[in-house]
């Protein structure tokens, strides 16, 4: 697999593909960490295009299934989902404020319990102040973080509008002056007191509802059966040549 250091592309505009119902949810503000097996080559805005693939209703039911408990641990009991769920389309961006490892995020009591139970993938990026087109349009991707095309840029630029998430995240930067401070093992990393990744003390329904999530993002994996450790809730896919065409 090619290596994704942040030295390693001059990124303008870059811009990720992902799968549905997850691109969606993630310009929307619903999803706040997107998983993934490789850490993060950015920090700052990164655009968000969905995929060709339409999404399979039981697909759709279980993401949201997994938001709707997440949330309840904090309190929100009424979240607006997207009414439809668009493919082939640029759909907004996020900001990208840094990447941890799953550990580090459930661990972190500086965030809501919420934000900690979405850590269940080997890497995750830390998502913030999404905004989406207004009227999202259709454009072919590419499989890993590219660069969108400038044209497309131009246009997206001018259609964006804000979205005010159901609960906001502010993520704490340990140096506020160092866009890359927090990255990978930048975290102390001793267990939290609050047992949030102890299976234990969730309800049934959030078990059934994280147990539901894995299942659905196990239909985007290479070979459909990943690593217990390192399951894909977000969409994963890596590829070798980032310039690939996205399916």
């Amino acid at each position: 697999m090619g290596s994704r250091n942040r030295g390693d592309v001059n990124y303008r505009n870059p811009c990720l593909t992902m799968h549905q119902p997850w691109a969606s949810l993630l310009v929307y503000g619903i999803k706040r960490i997107e998983g993934r097996s490789w850490p993060a080559p950015i920090t700052g805005r990164l655009w968000i295009h969905a995929a060709s693939k339409i999404p399979e209703p039981e697909t759709i039911k279980a993401m949201e299934d997994f938001y709707r408990e997440i949330y309840a641990v904090n309190g929100i009991t009424d979240l607006k989902f997207p009414e439809h769920y668009p493919v082939s389309r640029l759909l907004g961006f996020v900001e990208v404020v840094g990447c941890v490892t799953c550990d580090e995020l459930v661990n972190w009591d500086q965030i809501p319990e919420g934000v900690r139970l979405e850590g269940q993938t080997k890497f995750c990026w830390l998502c913030e102040q999404p905004q989406k087109l207004i009227v999202p349009f259709e454009m072919r991707g590419f499989q890993g973080v590219y660069n969108l095309e400038r044209k497309i840029y131009e246009a997206a630029i001018r259609g964006i509008s804000p979205v005010v998430p159901p609960l906001p995240v502010k993520f704490p930067l340990p140096n506020p002056r160092d866009p890359f401070s927090l990255k990978p093992r930048s975290l102390a990393s001793s267990p939290s007191s609050s047992g949030t990744s102890d299976v234990n003390n969730r309800s049934e329904n959030l078990v059934a509802a994280i147990a539901g999530a894995q299942a659905a993002a196990t239909q985007f994996s290479k070979n459909g059966n990943p690593p217990s450790n390192t399951v894909e809730v977000g969409d994963d896919s890596r590829t070798g040549n980032r310039y690939r065409r996205a399916q």
